[in-house]
């Protein structure tokens, strides 16, 4: 029997790109024969991201708009909306689609067929395909942050911060509902306590196309990540030495 999947996807301002990428997921569902929901959390935004999520509605089926007033930042809304999910997998994905549904596939092979309870995309592997690169200063803040992830929390992965992740659904909603960080630091937290509950992990090279319109701001937001590395070492410690199996797909 086909396997309920819950597409999460947190969206702050984003009337422009989340129309296209709803139907795309539409389209690839129907193409695919997925039982799916799609769960859009609107994080507050000030423009018509929640009119024109209701407008398709109609549309597509089992679309869900989840709304609420202030701006949260995207932890707090992939929170939401997991915890809303009734899925027996869980996938999370950024309303640009900078990495395609398409790579669900790719991800879902290595729970389905390889035993993991977490897969995630990855731009830094080898065999990661990056058609259109992020700006200098994007792929700078990333690298630098990374090493700070290495430094204070755990050594295993090579990109955390990709927006494209799979978990078995009692698994998302386990680590979900143990999150704190609301931000976008959100990530690094989800796969320290993924680690250190022991979860099979799998980083899986993807194909990713870098989408303008970013919601980073490079100094505030920073700084921010920066301040929640610092939360999740002191509220989880060093998580180094949990043996989680984190595989890269090299």
């Amino acid at each position: 029997m086909e396997k309920m999947l819950s597409i999460v996807i947190a969206a702050y301002n984003e009337e422009k790109r989340i129309p296209d990428s709803l139907r795309k997921i539409h389209d690839f569902g129907i193409a695919r024969g997925l039982d799916a929901e799609i769960i859009v959390v609107d994080d507050g935004s000030t423009d018509r991201t929640s009119e024109v999520v209701r407008e398709l509605t109609p549309l597509i089926q089992n679309l869900k708009l989840i709304r609420y007033e202030k701006n949260r930042g995207k932890g707090y809304a992939l929170r939401t909306g997991v915890l809303a999910s009734q899925g027996s997998l869980v996938l999370v994905s950024d309303a640009d689609l900078s990495t395609p549904i398409e790579e669900l596939d790719v991800l879902r092979e290595h729970l389905d067929d390889k035993g993991c309870h977490v897969a995630i995309g990855s731009r830094a592997l080898a065999l990661s395909q990056l058609i259109r690169k992020q700006p200098w200063w994007r792929r700078t803040m990333g690298k630098t942050f990374n090493r700070f992830v290495k430094l204070l929390i755990m050594k295993d992965f090579c990109d955390t911060q990709c927006g494209f992740k799979l978990f078995h659904g009692n698994v998302a909603r386990n680590l979900f509902s143990r999150a704190r960080i609301d931000r976008f630091a959100y990530d690094v937290e989800i796969l320290a306590l993924a680690k250190k509950s022991g979860y099979r992990i799998a980083e899986v090279p993807i194909r990713w196309i870098n989408a303008p319109g970013s919601k980073v701001d490079p100094v505030v937001d920073s700084l921010q990540m920066l301040k929640d590395l610092l939360r999740i070492r002191f509220s989880l410690g060093n998580v180094k030495s949990y043996r989680a199996c984190s595989i890269l797909i090299r």
